[in-house]
């Protein structure tokens, strides 16, 4: 059957659920999406879906799609953002090489939107089980620059905690500190591979706005004049995998520490504290994703919190000039 290509719509959210699950019975990857989770992630603040979104139908059924994401800053190199996905009986050439030409076509389109002046590279992530999306990227020049595991822990035989400083106030991610934790995490991650300057309202869409974000499980080293946060762990639920896999799992999107107060132990004592409060509050699991080349030695630091490594996810870029 002839593939019919047209944008995406929030009209679509169903259609890119039921793609998903198919998608995951072949790849599986770890992730379980509903129909909350796409509708969320489709509605970004970065996603524009009228230009950087395109879905394959045959007849009803979608059985791929593609977006390109901007990012808030080109601090100096514009890196926006590839997701995509293929119905594995649609996995065909043909369906690649009509990928890849719009994936490059549409970054170009989109650069000049937001960044005309910076230099491009375009990124992509996938899963060690996701083969025909490796090859899919490869074919188009894409090149495998980095490797992120996905590390678990269970909270039922957790380590020795270590003891939180006394001269940092300890609190949950309250509101009233978000815009001081924007300021931290823009801080400790500043220069980190694949990582960017982020707004407001992006940052509002990740967590305070999610319907996953966890902020009693979230936890912050305050400055003593508690005009700061000097450490900070943020974290969710999806309710989606625990659906999926019966398994109630905490994971922790970001774990960072300002410049100045590294070498004092906080993120292993905050990552602590975090963990060990899941499990008061039913948790049974914890994930976290870490790049292995992290100059910040973080593989150690979440290993010495309980954490082990459990698969692999690669990082793609294509330059573009």
């Amino acid at each position: 059957m002839e593939l019919t290509w047209r944008p995406l719509t929030l009209a679509d959210v169903g259609a890119v659920t039921r793609l998903c699950t198919v998608a995951e019975e072949t790849d599986r990857t770890g992730e379980h999406w509903d129909e909350g989770d796409v509708r969320q992630e489709l509605s970004g603040p970065s996603v524009d879906l009228p230009g950087a979104s395109v879905g394959a139908w045959a007849g009803e059924r979608l059985v791929s799609y593609a977006l390109v994401i901007a990012r808030d800053a080109a601090d100096p190199v514009h890196q926006p953002h590839v997701a995509s996905l293929t119905d594995p009986e649609y996995r065909t050439d043909e369906v690649a090489s009509v990928l890849t030409e719009w994936l490059v076509r549409t970054a170009r389109s989109v650069h000049a939107r937001h960044f005309p002046g910076a230099e491009l590279e375009l990124h992509a992530g996938a899963h060690e089980n996701e083969h025909w999306y490796i090859s899919l990227l490869e074919r188009g020049g894409f090149k495998q620059e980095r490797t992120f595991v996905e590390m678990r822990a269970d909270l039922a035989s957790l380590p020795s905690a270590p003891p939180l400083p006394d001269d940092l106030p300890l609190v949950a991610c309250e509101k009233r500190y978000d815009a001081l934790v924007l300021d931290a995490r823009n801080a400790a991650f500043a220069g980190h591979w694949g990582s960017t300057w982020l707004s407001a309202d992006e940052w509002e869409h990740r967590f305070r706005g999610n319907k996953d974000f966890q902020p009693e499980l979230s936890f912050l080293l305050l400055s003593p004049e508690r005009d700061r946060v000097v450490a900070f762990v943020m974290s969710s639920f999806y309710e989606a995998d625990a659906a999926a896999t019966g398994v109630r799992e905490l994971h922790v999107n970001y774990v960072g520490t300002l410049a100045e107060a590294r070498g004092r132990g906080l993120a292993s004592a905050l990552l602590a504290h975090t963990l060990e409060a899941g499990r008061a509050a039913g948790f049974e699991r914890s994930s976290l994703s870490v790049d292995v080349d992290n100059t910040h030695r973080a593989l150690a630091v979440y290993e010495r919190c309980g954490y082990r490594v459990a698969e692999r996810n690669y990082g793609y870029v294509l330059p573009l000039g």
